[in-house]
Parts: C-alpha cells; structure tokens; sequence
C-alpha cells in the first residue's frame, strides 16, 4: 500500500493512542472484579454504540434508520441520478452495521440468567457520558471544517480495530473463571473484525487524494488525536476505568508504545 509522507505522519501520530484503547481491554480482561455483570454492562455498551453510533449518524436515526431511509430514497434514482455501486455501499454498510450489533447482542443474551430480558435497540438510546462526549467533539469538528471533520471521524472510526482483534485472543484459552463469556466474545469479536477493517481502511482511502495542503493536514491530524483521545475516554468508561491514575495520564499523552499499522494487510484488502 503505498502511502505519502502525510499520511504516514498521520497513521505514526495516531498509532499510540490506538495502542491505548487496546491496554483498556486488556487491563479489563484480568481485573479481579470482572464478572458476569460487568461483561454483560460493556456489552450492552457496545450495542449502543453499534446500532446509534457515536457522532457518525443523525441521533435519533443511528445507523440504522438513516441508511436505511437514503435507501428508500434511492429507489428511483438508481442508475438514472445514482450509480448502482453506491446502492450496494449504503445496502452493506446498513447489513454490517446491524450484523455488528446482532453479534454482540447475541453473546450478551447469551450471558443472561433465566428471566432476565433480552436487549432492543430502543431501551440503549441513552448512551455514556462519554460516548456523549465524543459524539459531541466529532459533530464539533465538522461544524469548524465539514470536510476534515468527516475526514476525523472516518479515520479514528472503530479505533484501528483494537476491541475486535483483542476480543478475538481471548479465544485462544478455553480455561479459567471467564471461559465461557471470553468464548462468546472471542467470537463476536471475530464476527466483526474484518468488516470494520475494511471500515477503517474507508477512513484512510482517498485521503491522499483530497490534495490536502500542510495547512489541512495538520488540522487533520489535531482533531484526530483529539477524537482518539476521546475514544480512550470512552472506552476506559465502557469497561469500568481499568486505567486510573498515572497509567490513564500516560496513554492520554501518547504514551503507549504504538501498534504498527499493517501496511500488507491494508494492501491486499485494496487489491483483492
């Protein structure tokens, strides 16, 4: 894949704090006071995040029902105002996204005692603090620069993929206290990574092409390390603040040792 130094510079600055959002999920997978409860809380956490987004769609049509109205919409447009092809995008991306929630709905439930009520979408409307808070940086950014502030959020969406590759290890042990829940993750989790690969690889294809100058760039990257502070925010919120103290102050600062972004793999999802 090949890349200028822009956006490298982008990919490098942003690598650290992905990083960060991985050591979340990680301290929360060994706290002592991780439970049953707790994973179902998170779970349901994510549901909310999946079926209404967090500043990537109209509030109170999520990303559900905004698509899936731009779909009635295109009806009778298709091929005569609207290509086909950009049709099928918004028709996968409304099965995606609601593949997303059903995966992790679906281990949520399955973590349920009898006579506990299963999740809707509708009763996960209200989300966290946090997850508000993003959602309210990211409608800021496009407010100041409607073009870069999309350009943010479609790059630091998903958050290089980290709850989605760091749930899909917990599969790789079938012992201990949390088997059964690491099992239903793992495999949500696996339901979910390559299609928001592909999602975030939306967020960085093109941008070499926007002809962006220094100027443009570097606003880019300042709403993005912005944003993807917000996600450690969010998701340390999410999980129950598995990073406190020194160790939140350090990754806040970019001080997690980053995750290599990999090049080979962007590449053959381009290509193939």
């Amino acid at each position: 894949m090949s890349v200028s130094v822009n956006l490298k510079q982008l990919i490098n600055a942003a690598a650290p704090y992905w990083a960060g959002e991985a050591e979340v999920f990680r301290r929360y997978w060994e706290l002592p006071g991780r439970s049953r409860e707790t994973d179902r809380r998170w779970l349901a956490l994510q549901c909310s995040k999946e079926f209404w987004g967090s500043g990537l769609a109209p509030l109170d049509k999520g990303i559900f029902l905004g698509p899936a109205e731009e779909l009635i919409a295109a009806f009778p447009r298709i091929d005569l105002e609207l290509d086909r092809h950009a049709v099928l995008d918004i028709a996968e991306g409304l099965y995606a996204e609601f593949a997303h929630y059903c995966a992790f709905a679906d281990a949520h439930d399955a973590l349920a005692l009898p006579g506990e009520a299963k999740l809707n979408p509708h009763a996960l409307k209200t989300a966290w603090k946090e997850d508000l808070d993003l959602s309210t940086l990211r409608f800021a950014h496009k407010k100041e620069n409607a073009k870069l502030g999309d350009r943010a959020c479609r790059f630091t969406e998903g958050g290089y993929c980290t709850l989605f590759s760091e749930g899909m290890k917990l599969g790789e042990s079938g012992q201990g206290p949390h088997a059964r829940a690491n099992a239903l993750i793992a495999e949500a989790c696996s339901k979910v990574y390559e299609d928001e690969f592909g999602h975030m690889l939306k967020g960085i294809i093109g941008l070499d092409a926007e002809g962006l100058t220094v100027e443009e760039w570097t606003t880019l990257e300042r709403m993005a390390l912005e944003q993807l502070r917000g996600r450690i925010y969010m998701r340390n919120a999410q999980f129950g603040a598995p990073l406190a103290g020194a160790a939140l102050v350090r990754t806040l600062a970019g001080g997690a040792d980053p995750i290599a972004f990999d090049y080979a793999k962007a590449g053959a999802r381009l290509t193939g």
